[in-house]
């Protein structure tokens, strides 16, 4: 939508329908000036029901087609129900329905985000935090939302090992955790639908990381065979099903953790420009859109659990007695700065290249005020979470890195963000961080945690669910005309 500003207003008018006009336009000016002043938002948010995609379904599918998120700025006004729908007469009545739906809980969702009350939302038994989120009442009831009516399609198609199943343990855990829960457990049970016409989004159950494993020749880097497959299945299922075509696949999602998830999703133009895409390598500068793709967290759990250490973290008046803390291989152009600035230099810093064996990696992070997260090569890691768990500030020091979760999490509450020019001030930036503040930062970490925490089963208001948030989120502001 273009805006364009009045032109000048003549300061002196004698006719009373001059004045009239006058003070029209004024008004005009300055109520849209109060729209903009207080409705900014974080770089990368979207917020909750206010981006209202249209794809217009009677186009033809084309490889050129692309998605356009248009961001409508009548945030106070709820469209009045039942939902205008076009009026075509392909368009299926269960469709409607879903969208109708959609329509109402946007309603629900955009009345609750005015709630200054948070208990007055809270249904028994939950607890929010409300400093961690950017409008908790609005998060609390689409997460309610999603929870009553989202539903899921998982297509059937594709065997064993590459589809419907992948990898549990190790860095890439959360993709075949995912894929397990959604397709064998029971919170998984709860949103999965067999009726396909009854679905509001459709899962493609591949896995990127097996297909690496299987499909990929080590060392030509060479990604074609993974496109190729991606190529081939899409065209299984389009062929076999009316969902892909009817919708340009954008109700459709694929997940993936490995860091060439983004380049098997080349494999058809759809899913790459169209489709929301679940990816820890959520890079803005590489065609990740975080107004249709969702950031994953990147969890390593090396033997499939949680660490046990990790899960009781020292109580909060344990003293930290290291300021910041760093041990990792230097590999991408951010690390080698960081350890050229800070390994050895000052002990208040502890940065290490690989942290020598008779050290404990977590005790350091326990006993660390702030840890450090650069990324690598690919802007996720790891770290990120288990600075989460151990109460250890994360200090994200990256570019172009979506964080994950953060259309409804205020990541400034809970962390630190520093420039890669700033790495030379890290002390500089982390020792002018008042007490009172530090001290909030790490009480919404535990605040936070439950968010990141990739339980078997899964539980409410975990990752799992919070991944499944993240893809209502983007189904939910699209509207199919």
């Amino acid at each position: 939508m273009k805006t364009t500003r009045q032109g000048g207003v003549s300061a002196y008018v004698t006719t009373a329908p001059a004045i009239a006009l006058t003070t029209v336009v004024i008004i005009l000016i300055l109520s849209f000036n109060f729209f903009t002043r207080n409705n900014s938002k974080p770089e990368f948010v979207i917020p909750i029901v206010q981006l209202q995609s249209k794809l217009n379904l009677s186009r033809q599918p084309s490889d050129d087609y692309k998605f356009r998120a248009v961001i409508t700025p009548d945030l106070h006004r709820i469209s009045s129900l039942p939902l205008q729908l076009n009026r075509n007469r392909t368009f299926i009545t269960g469709r409607r329905r879903l969208e109708l739906e959609l329509a109402r809980a946007r309603a629900t969702i955009r009345e609750a985000a005015s709630v200054r009350n948070l208990s007055q939302l809270l249904q028994s038994g939950d607890v929010l935090s409300s400093d961690i989120y950017h409008n908790p009442g609005e998060f609390y009831k689409s997460y309610i939302e999603m929870e009553k009516i989202f539903k899921i399609y998982i297509y059937e198609e594709g065997e064993l090992p590459i589809v419907h199943d992948g990898p549990c343990k190790d860095i890439y855990t959360v993709e075949g955790r995912f894929i397990q829960e959604m397709e064998q457990g029971r919170r998984g049970h709860y949103f999965r639908t067999k009726d396909a016409d009854r679905a509001h989004v459709y899962f493609m159950p591949f896995s990127v990381t097996w297909m690496v494993k299987y499909l990929y020749k080590p060392d030509t880097y060479d990604v074609t065979p993974l496109r190729h497959f991606v190529s081939d299945y899409v065209r299984v299922i389009s062929t076999k099903h009316p969902f892909w075509n009817k919708t340009h696949a954008a109700d459709h999602f694929m997940l993936s953790c490995h860091d060439w998830g983004p380049h098997a999703s080349k494999g058809h133009p759809n899913l790459y420009n169209t489709s929301i895409r679940v990816l820890c390598n959520a890079n803005s500068s590489e065609g990740f859109n975080p107004q249709k793709d969702v950031s994953l967290p990147e969890i390593n759990l090396r033997t499939g659990n949680i660490p046990p250490n990790l899960l009781s973290p020292p109580s909060s008046t344990t003293p930290r007695i290291h300021l910041a803390f760093f041990a990792g291989g230097v590999h991408g152009p951010i690390r080698p700065l960081l350890l050229h600035h800070w390994r050895g230099r000052d002990p208040d810093l502890q940065v290490y290249e690989y942290l020598p064996k008779n050290l404990d990696y977590y005790s350091f992070m326990f006993a660390s005020k702030y840890c450090l997260c650069p990324s690598g090569y690919e802007v996720a890691s790891p770290r990120i979470v288990e600075s989460i768990y151990s109460e250890c500030v994360p200090v994200i020091i990256s570019e172009n890195y979506v964080l994950p979760f953060s259309d409804v999490l205020k990541w400034e509450a809970f962390s630190i963000r520093v420039k890669v020019s700033e790495i030379g001030r890290l002390k500089e930036i982390l020792t002018s961080v008042p007490e009172e503040k530090y001290l909030r930062l790490k009480s919404n970490l535990r605040a936070v945690r439950r968010h990141f925490v990739l339980n078997q089963p899964a539980e409410r208001f975990d990752v799992f669910h919070m991944i499944l948030h993240s893809v209502w989120l983007r189904r939910l502001n699209l509207k199919l005309e």
